[in-house]
């Protein structure tokens, strides 16, 4: 059995001890990468060495092309120690309700809250999976939509009632319910509440044939290849009718606050998936540590948000 499927340390001393060195992060990072060996990703070739002028890079013997274990993956050409990003995404998958780019900088004693910030931001784009399936099986999916409070200068002092836009970040949401327990959920930013935001949300999330459970909001007609259910409330409260989905939005809320002290616009939907990366492993926490070592397109350093500095003057709160 590889080293990267062996039982993946459930406890500090237990990582500490596996991954204590750059070379220690290096070979699970191959290992994850290339578990039958080295295959190189130009002319496919399984001779390679190790080279000594460039850190953990092997060059193909048959075309010379050079890889390296951190290639497509979000540490690629960073400057940060393999430990750090090590740490980084153990603290972050380890804490029950998450941790802070302030915290993260106070226990890795990194030089500048914009590094903790920018490896936060990058580990949150490791969360998302490219190849998750989506929300299917003999199971319902509760759906619906709630609202984010937040009022910038322009918008009224009060904010208004019902579905308005104004002063609120929109989020629709999905739940897997089996035998009447959670399994996975969704979650997304949404412009509005009108049928093109939630037919895009649902068809997205969801597999086809699958049962749908929603309230009787009329954005969620005709939806296709769903075997939609829409409940009519009347004056039953919403979280009767679909209670998985309003447990999951209220426990986001309170994460958000307890957490982050509030979320910005910029960079609500990569929270969004922070949130659901937890809830969806609640259960197999030691399976949220391989997120980092997953290959994806690399993203370019503009792509990145800067930290909002508004966000500075809460940090200190913490």
């Amino acid at each position: 059995m590889s080293g990267s499927e062996r039982r993946f340390p459930r406890s500090l001393i237990e990582f500490q001890d596996r991954f204590a060195t750059e070379g220690a992060c290096a070979e699970y990072l191959f290992e994850r990468r290339w578990p039958e060996g080295f295959v190189c990703p130009g002319c496919g070739g399984g001779r390679a060495w190790l080279l000594k002028t460039k850190a953990f890079t092997y060059e193909c013997a048959d075309c010379g092309r050079q890889t390296s274990v951190t290639a497509g993956t979000i540490m690629h050409a960073s400057k940060l120690p393999l430990t750090v990003w090590f740490w980084a995404a153990f603290l972050m998958a380890t804490h029950s309700n998450g941790i802070s780019a302030l915290q993260l900088q106070n226990q890795l004693a990194l030089g500048s809250y914009r590094t903790a910030w920018m490896l936060c931001a990058k580990l949150r784009r490791a969360m998302v999976n490219p190849e998750r399936e989506p929300l299917s099986g003999l199971v319902e999916v509760e759906a619906d939509e709630t609202i984010i409070p937040f009022r910038t200068k322009n918008d009224p002092i009060v904010v208004p009632a019902g579905r308005s836009g104004v002063g609120k970040m929109l989020v629709a949401g999905a739940v897997e319910i089996d035998g009447g327990k959670p399994r996975r959920a969704r979650l997304k930013v949404i412009e509005g509440f009108g049928k093109p935001e939630l037919h895009s949300f649902v068809l997205g999330a969801v597999a086809p044939q699958t049962r749908l459970v929603t309230d009787n909001w009329p954005s969620y007609r005709d939806l296709p290849d769903v075997e939609h259910n829409a409940i009519t409330l009347g004056p039953m409260a919403a979280h009767v009718a679909l209670p998985w989905i309003h447990r999951l939005f209220s426990n986001l809320k309170r994460w958000d606050l307890g957490v982050y002290h509030g979320l910005r616009k910029a960079n609500l939907q990569h929270y969004l998936d922070e949130f659901v990366f937890r809830f969806n492993r609640r259960r197999t926490r030691q399976c949220r540590l391989r997120y980092p070592a997953r290959h994806r397109r690399p993203h370019h350093p503009g792509a990145l948000p800067r930290p909002d500095p508004q966000s500075r003057l809460a940090r200190h709160n913490i």
